[in-house]
């Protein structure tokens, strides 16, 4: 019988798999054959030497890998400014609603007080200022009525501010109740800013409340 089954056992077993044979017939053959007992020997002694060696020296690429890499991940770096400055113009409407609902209210509920406006004149000036802290507290809430609420807020704004600037030149209203109006100036201009933000996320393919980079 040709030698080369046996020594495909013999490799076999040195690498821990099936004989495809039996190990007395593989014994009985190395006893009857010197020339595979001999190869049997330079095989074990081979794979014994391949196993002990020592691992070669690789050098060190850290540094290089690492020096490699960009400081800051671009992406990453652009959501978490985004969601920090969605954060802070949230944070500064809500301010702004809840100034606005504390003038309001105290107008709405017991009257013109020191105002000259008869009473439900005041009443009425109560309730629009209290509907526009309302809509400054609710695009705070959810940044996504931005673009609804500016109609609204823009008309209101752009009718307002010049009737009370020509009322201060005509003495017509207190320097103190006029100041009061920045607070809708602010806040239009908080809601003009997360609207032109949710749009520009938008045109970039990216959904208004998803928390990735555009």
């Amino acid at each position: 019988m040709p030698c080369t089954p046996f020594r495909e056992a013999i490799s076999a077993r040195l690498d821990g798999e099936p004989l495809g044979m039996s190990t007395d017939a593989l014994e009985r053959h190395l006893g009857s054959c010197p020339d595979c007992a001999a190869w049997s020997e330079r095989a074990a002694l081979t794979t014994r030497r391949a196993r002990l060696a020592s691992a070669p020296v690789v050098p060190d690429l850290t540094g290089a890998v690492l020096a490699a890499l960009p400081r800051e991940l671009p992406g990453v770096a652009v959501a978490a400014r985004r969601r920090l400055v969605d954060t802070g113009l949230r944070l500064a409407l809500l301010a702004v609603g809840v100034a606005q609902a504390g003038i309001a209210w105290p107008v709405l509920v017991t009257g013109p007080g020191a105002m000259s406006a008869p009473t439900h004149m005041a009443h009425e000036t109560g309730a629009w200022n209290l509907a526009v802290a309302a809509a400054f507290l609710a695009v705070a809430a959810a940044p996504r009525l931005a673009a609804g609420a500016l109609p609204f807020l823009l008309s209101f704004t752009a009718l307002l501010v010049p009737v009370t600037l020509a009322d201060l030149g005509a003495g017509h209203v207190h320097a103190d109740r006029a100041l009061t109006h920045l607070l809708l100036v602010a806040g239009v201009a908080l809601v003009s800013a997360g609207a032109f933000r949710a749009r520009r996320r938008r045109v970039h393919g990216v959904p208004v409340g998803q928390r990735v980079p555009a």
